[in-house]
């Protein structure tokens, strides 16, 4: 057999298995309907798929140490960095760098084996099946980056629009008598489901200081872990409160109408550019139709005169 044969059918071998595991990860998601009746009919169908389930994780966890090591950074201030940038996307567990690294790894892998099998089976031994066989490593390696800087961007703009309604609603529980820490476990207990986002870095923080966190640090930590230039003037304005022993219900209302004024300023921005950004499918898809409409029978009239004269 010709080795042009073999390449072919090992490159439709591994993109059947690989659409074949896609579709059944999909495929597989039951509804909540359908997963009730499952657990009726066989009460114990969950624990079976939640040990399945723990049986991935247990490997993934295991596998994860070595398949890091290669591209774990080797100064503190990329590893600091590098667990700041999941943070802000919402990944600040101790193993998240860990993970992402061997994550990383892992799509380099199965990008140069994608890229080179599709290289090789379409263009031969070449440079142009050479070239697919280092673009698809790049993609593998650098689409986790992708996604955790799409991630983190979309985190903290969701913070942002968050925050000043959890900052109302902290300055009311902090005018009523509640301390900053009773406030923010309040606002986190009330804005679960409007604000989940900034309700979790609240809630975490909260966490931190009932395990006996100094405040100082804490607020601190809150401002780096979300990235948001907001929160971090927030918190910086929370410690200079609590150092000098000023009013924190002030220093919160004052940062709360900063904040609904910029908001607002932000709206009012998007508002005014609406009208350039309109221009170009008024121009393409628009403006084309309605010259059509209004020129089109006054011209088939002119073409009529023309061929009757």
């Amino acid at each position: 057999m010709q080795p042009e044969m073999l390449i072919s059918i090992a490159a439709f071998g591994a993109i059947t298995s690989g659409v074949w595991a896609i579709l059944t990860l999909i495929t597989t998601r039951k509804s909540r309907a359908s997963e009730r009746l499952e657990e009726l009919r066989d009460p114990m169908a969950r624990k079976r798929q939640g040990d399945n389930a723990g049986k991935v994780n247990n490997m993934f966890e295991k596998a994860a140490p070595t398949l890091s090591k290669a591209l774990q950074p080797k100064s503190e201030t990329e590893q600091s960095d590098l667990k700041i940038r999941l943070a802000n996307a919402g990944f600040a567990s101790p193993n998240a760098s860990r993970n992402f690294l061997a994550i990383k790894l892992i799509g380099l892998i199965l990008g140069v084996l994608f890229g080179a099998i599709y290289g090789f089976a379409n263009m031969g031994v070449s440079s142009n099946s050479w070239m697919a066989f280092v673009i698809g490593g790049g993609t593998g390696f650098y689409l986790p980056e992708a996604m955790l800087t799409l991630l983190k961007m979309s985190r903290q703009q969701k913070i942002f629009l968050q925050l000043p309604d959890a900052l109302d609603l902290l300055v009311v529980c902090v005018e009523a008598g509640l301390g900053l820490d009773a406030g923010m476990r309040r606002v986190s207990e009330e804005l679960a489901g409007g604000a989940p986002e900034v309700c979790q870095e609240l809630a975490t923080a909260n966490m931190q200081l009932q395990m006996g966190k100094p405040r100082r640090d804490v607020l601190h930590d809150l401002g780096v872990r979300t990235g948001v230039d907001d929160m971090r003037a927030l918190a910086a304005i929370l410690i200079q409160a609590d150092r000098f022993g000023s009013s924190i219900a002030q220093a919160l209302r004052v940062q709360s109408d900063s904040m609904r004024t910029k908001r607002r300023q932000m709206a009012e921005e998007k508002a005014q550019g609406a009208a350039v950004k309109m221009i170009f499918p008024l121009v393409l898809f628009i403006f084309p139709g309605i010259f059509v409409i209004l020129v089109g029978p006054a011209g088939i009239q002119l073409m009529d005169n023309l061929v009757n004269k």
